[in-house]
């Protein structure tokens, strides 16, 4: 177990045993319950919106199986298996009336896990979402992530690619290990259907929690007419847009963020 100060808080990194899954866990913060549910890029819990929302809530943040350190075993292939993982994580760590935070391939984790079981969940945050198709057969709702090189999905992803713009060559041989898993683990439960689950659209409507999407006014990947039609699929939702924020709002805009989960879960 190892501690980062993160800011005016601590969030401790530990373990934690679901199955034969072996998870990296961080955890941080008083007051309560959050589980925020990274996207493609994973989890830094040193960053300032973890800080932020540390200040109001336990945040809980375990690493998706195959993402950082987690492990992945050989029979998980989806992001269906991932949701079970969190529902168990819920139960394992006794967690309830939780805010449910998710950010893109996140955000599609906590859309299906509110559909199997809302018991432990009281309120929903979806911070760029996909997991749905709204548009054509013929046409990706979302652009190929796999298709595009590391310059250009930072251009699609980010509201100021410059600043933003990764220095690999700063990166340690463990930092670009991991972005690499991280990278193959996304390809793995998201190639194919591309980024979304056919079946999940129809069961949308069994979601039964107040609802919040976000997105970055940039975003690149996820348009706001997506969102605007994911939103339509459950009954209590709103939709709010994070100015000068891309693809990650909690990354860009971590004062903003933060003041509008706070702001939706004291509603």
């Amino acid at each position: 177990m190892t501690d980062a100060a993160v800011a005016d808080c601590v969030v401790t990194t530990s373990r934690v045993q679901i199955g034969d899954v072996d998870l990296e866990l961080h955890r941080g913060g008083k007051g309560p319950s959050l589980l925020f549910l990274h996207g493609g890029g994973g989890f830094d819990p040193s960053a300032r919106f973890v800080s932020l929302l540390a200040r109001d809530f336990d945040v809980v943040a375990p690493m998706h199986p195959g993402f950082g350190s987690s492990s992945l075993p050989f029979w998980m292939d989806s992001v269906d298996d991932f949701v079970h993982i969190h529902l168990a994580v819920l139960e394992r760590l006794d967690l309830r009336e939780v805010i449910l935070v998710g950010a893109s391939i996140g955000g599609w984790i906590a859309a299906d896990l509110a559909t199997k079981n809302q018991s432990r969940i009281s309120r929903i945050v979806l911070v760029s979402p996909v997991g749905v198709k709204v548009g054509p057969r013929d046409k990706l709702d979302v652009p190929d992530i796999f298709a595009a090189s590391l310059d250009d999905l930072n251009k699609l992803t980010s509201a100021d690619p410059e600043k933003r713009k990764p220095d690999y060559a700063a990166m340690s041989d463990d930092a670009l290990r991991v972005m690499a898993r991280n990278r193959e683990t996304m390809a793995l439960v998201a190639w194919e259907p591309y980024m979304h689950n056919p079946k999940l659209k129809h069961r949308l409507h069994a979601i039964a929690r107040p609802t919040l999407f976000l997105r970055g006014s940039h975003d690149g990947l996820v348009s706001q007419d997506y969102v605007d039609a994911y939103a339509k699929l459950i009954p209590c939702a709103a939709s709010e847009v994070i100015p000068d924020a891309g693809h990650s709002p909690q990354s860009e805009q971590p004062e903003d963020f933060a003041a509008r989960v706070k702001r939706f879960t004291k509603a």
